[in-house]
């Protein structure tokens, strides 16, 4: 029996979203979205009210930034780790492989609330999914391109599988954040 990578790839993934990190995010408050568990955390805020030394993003919410990243770097917010798995996780990649539409840290527009930010996110993780199932074994097989830097060389089933660690490291930190929260109130 040939075992069907591509279903592999994609079940790993959508079984962890279904079942681990989207519950997990059910709920999620204003007040926990920028909740900063420590003093200097890296934030998504109001325009002109950030720290950090860039503030990236093209509408009223800006999300902290600095190139290079400082050592070590800031602890960061559920609604920093949310766009950076929007914007830098799953638009860029669906922008740069599927076709999407051009997506970067500072032309992104960032959500000011929870609520938007989950669909944001909802939008890109099933634009990606669409684009997963779309490819063939040619295509999965084939490197991924200059784009994406380090993985050029690599098959694109590398970079799908470094977007899942990705969404299951982020997701737990997430829900690590969430915890905390929980129990400081």
């Amino acid at each position: 029996m040939e075992l069907d990578w591509k279903t592999q790839l994609i079940e790993q993934i959508d079984h962890h979203w279904r079942e681990q990190l989207r519950p997990r995010l059910a709920g999620l408050s204003d007040d926990e979205y920028t909740w900063e568990p420590v003093p200097g955390a890296w934030n998504v805020r109001p325009r002109g009210t950030g720290t950090a030394p860039i503030a990236a993003g093209a509408g009223d919410f800006t999300i902290d930034w600095a190139f290079p990243e400082p050592d070590p770097a800031p602890v960061t917010t559920i609604a920093w780790r949310l766009g950076h798995l929007i914007v830098g996780v799953l638009g860029m990649r669906v922008a740069g492989h599927f076709g999407g539409p051009a997506m970067d840290y500072m032309n992104f527009g960032y959500a000011g609330t929870a609520d938007e930010a989950l669909a944001q996110l909802d939008e890109q993780y099933a634009a990606w999914m669409d684009g997963v199932r779309a490819l063939g074994p040619d295509r999965l097989a084939k490197p991924c391109g200059e784009s994406e830097g380090e993985w050029a060389d690599l098959p694109m089933a590398a970079l799908v599988l470094h977007i899942n660690r990705e969404l299951i490291h982020h997701g737990g930190e997430i829900a690590l954040l969430r915890d905390l929260y929980l129990r400081l109130g």
